[in-house]
């Protein structure tokens, strides 16, 4: 998804699963332009898309699937400043997209406006209240600042 007004930078860690060597591989909202009020879009909903891999990352077709559905929700979520997307995280045959929003029934017709007329997309959506962002907060202070590389790409 594309940065959006509010999201200044993005970055990208990776982390390495030392029982099995798979990689999970995290792309963040890194930094936020100044006057961004994170209690505006109290609301974390994780969209999860669980997939079966021998490597634990998606095949090439599952991958152009999830960038299909993310570019079809980009346009709709981020009019009007509605959601942000926060963290996306792939790998151990499971991607996750963290969105903060100011409407949980906002979010889903605007979601539901996006999927219109596609294929019926494998994800189950999870809701929450998270106002202070914790869920993204508990991320960032457990990544090690050597694994970050903030030149990072979209996707």
């Amino acid at each position: 998804m594309a940065a959006g007004s509010e999201v200044t930078s993005w970055a990208t860690a990776i982390s390495t699963n030392a029982d099995n060597g798979r990689k999970v591989i995290f792309r963040f909202a890194e930094a936020f332009d100044a006057g961004f009020e994170r209690s505006l879009k109290p609301v974390r909903i994780i969209i999860a898309w669980k997939y079966d891999s021998q490597s634990g990352q998606p095949a090439s077709e599952d991958h152009q699937r999830m960038n299909q559905m993310e570019d079809s929700l980009e346009s709709v979520l981020e009019r009007g400043s509605h959601a942000i997307l926060a963290l996306v995280s792939t790998g151990e045959n499971l991607r996750e997209w963290i969105y903060y929003t100011c409407s949980e029934g906002e979010f889903m017709a605007r979601l539901n406006s996006a999927f219109r007329g596609l294929p019926r997309f494998p994800i189950e959506i999870h809701i929450a209240n998270d106002p202070s962002w914790d869920t993204y907060e508990r991320f960032r202070s457990s990544m090690n600042k050597e694994t970050i590389n903030r030149s990072a790409p979209r996707r």
